[in-house]
């Protein structure tokens, strides 16, 4: 065995095996390897959706953002940007799983309520049906929300 090869081997695990960490460093051992990180970034805790809501001839342009490591997955935000009266709106809480909840205040100008509900129930393909309301209610007209490609 060569002094290169001697030293190879003596680096390694006493299984021989090379043991790499998420980020691509190695460690010393498998439960190194397989140990949560230390701290997660900002950039995890939230991710963004497209949605359009369609009732008859209506149509909102929704984008949502929310926190993927939950289920039902937590809403932190987003707006309802077009196709509802003083648009765009602030998407202030909700969730989204096997039911939807959205709940949002205009930031717009007009005379229109102050608040939506936008409530639904999963379905395939990959959508929502249920009812949305203004002030407070959440059953005044029926909707599909679809997720926007």
């Amino acid at each position: 065995m060569t002094t290169q090869a001697r030293k190879q081997h003596k680096d390694r695990s006493p299984s021989g095996h090379r043991y790499l960490n998420p980020q691509g460093a190695e460690v010393k051992t498998r439960d190194e390897a397989f140990a949560a990180p230390m701290s997660v970034e900002a950039e995890a805790l939230q991710t963004s959706a497209r949605l359009q809501l369609h009732n008859g001839q209506v149509t909102f342009a929704i984008e949502v953002t929310y926190n993927p490591n939950t289920y039902p997955h937590v809403v932190t935000g987003g707006q309802i940007t077009s196709g509802i009266c003083g648009a765009p709106w602030d998407i202030t809480g909700g969730s989204i799983g096997d039911q939807l909840r959205l709940d949002a205040k205009r930031s717009g100008q007009g005379t229109c309520a102050s608040t939506i509900t936008i409530v639904g129930d999963y379905q395939n393909p990959p959508a929502y049906r249920g009812t949305y309301g203004f002030e407070g209610a959440s059953s005044s007209f029926k909707h599909t929300t679809r997720y926007e490609c």
